[in-house]
């Protein structure tokens, strides 16, 4: 059996030519997108807890009127329940505008960013990060998975 190639795999090398500091600029792009992609994991979460919210108000509305309660039930029904949570739209609307516009045009211009310039390639900072920072020869610092992935 062969030995694996140390080193990470093909699609992981900067191609030829291209700069330290195209990559570092690829790599600050790619950092700004992770952090929208946990900004819009947020706002899915404020997305579900909101309506979550707003099934619970069926149960308080019912508790209040069993309490003897009826005008903060009938307060918490029709001032409440299934409000907009801004101007004109539920959660699942501002999901959608976010995923549509600014979160799919972030995506275009990464994609467009890493297709020009290194050949759609992800990850290269990274990949040389890992290359600067791991322990060759060690249990555990493997360039990349035993199956050559």
């Amino acid at each position: 059996m062969g030995q694996q190639p140390d080193g990470p795999d093909e699609q992981h090398r900067r191609p030829p030519g291209v700069s330290d500091a195209t990559v570092a600029a690829l790599g600050k792009l790619s950092e700004a997108l992770e952090c929208v992609e946990r900004a819009r994991g947020h706002l899915y979460s404020l997305h579900q807890l909101i309506g979550h919210a707003d099934l619970m108000l069926d149960d308080a509305v019912e508790q209040f009127r069993a309490a003897g309660h009826p005008q903060l039930a009938d307060r918490i029904d029709t001032e409440l329940l299934g409000r907009n949570v801004i101007a004109g739209r539920w959660t699942f609307q501002i999901v959608e505008d976010f995923d549509d516009g600014y979160h799919a045009l972030f995506r275009k211009v990464d994609q467009q960013a890493r297709d020009e310039l290194v050949g759609g390639r992800r990850h290269l900072y990274e990949a040389e990060m890992k290359e600067r920072r791991r322990s060759r020869g060690r249990p555990g610092h493997e360039a990349r998975p035993a199956s050559g992935g």
